[in-house]
């Protein structure tokens, strides 16, 4: 569930895949950071065309049983074939169609900064009642460009993005770690990834006892 409407990813669906490589080095960040066992379960929220699941596949070790959930069915559509046990599921992040202490780890990458506070509060509970004891929680969030040079040229982008409800809410830099706290998690690490993706912060973060 992303902050627009699902009808307009869904419009968005067959293009959402040419801008994948921005967003790969983050991706991986993240499934490494999951670090997902192969007897473990994982739930992938805002799983767009599947990416991130695709990259756990690539993994030497990946999980048996994974999922996951997105509001746009088009997005759903164009995701790949998966490995056995996995599977895809229409949802919305604030409502998961799961029972308690389901999952051992749970990913969000790419979603929460395209959320208003309120919501991105509701998928955070959400993403804590799913999760088992001990559980796991890994978000990626568009990161404000460190350099000088970067920040003034992506600042006008950004200014825009702030205001807008749309795609381009995509692009809204967030740092997620004191919402994740406050949601009864402990933030474990938060790695900020460069280079030629998108400037992005890759955040693991554990149930809190």
């Amino acid at each position: 569930m992303r902050s627009s409407p699902a009808t307009t990813w869904d419009r968005l669906a067959r293009l959402y895949d040419l801008q994948l490589w921005l967003e790969r080095p983050a991706l991986d960040r993240a499934a490494a950071l999951a670090d997902v066992a192969s007897g473990e379960r994982l739930l992938d929220v805002a799983t767009g065309t599947g990416a991130l699941l695709r990259r756990l596949a690539d993994r030497p070790v990946r999980p048996a049983e994974a999922v996951g959930v997105d509001a746009s069915p088009a997005m759903l559509a164009r995701a790949r074939p998966l490995p056995g046990g996995w599977d895809l599921a229409e949802a919305d992040a604030r409502a998961l169609p799961f029972a308690d202490a389901t999952f051992d780890a749970v990913t969000a990458a790419y979603l929460l900064h395209t959320l208003d506070l309120p919501a991105r509060g509701a998928v955070l509970t959400e993403c804590r009642r799913v999760l088992r004891p001990d559980g796991r929680l890994v978000t990626v969030t568009v990161s404000q460009p460190r350099s000088r040079v970067g920040a003034r040229l992506a600042g006008p982008i950004i200014s825009l993005a702030r205001r807008s409800s749309g795609t381009l809410a995509g692009l809204r830099p967030l740092d997620p770690r004191s919402e994740i706290e406050a949601a009864g998690f402990t933030v474990e690490r938060a790695v900020a990834v460069r280079g030629a993706a998108y400037p992005s912060l890759c955040v693991l973060a554990r149930v809190a006892p």
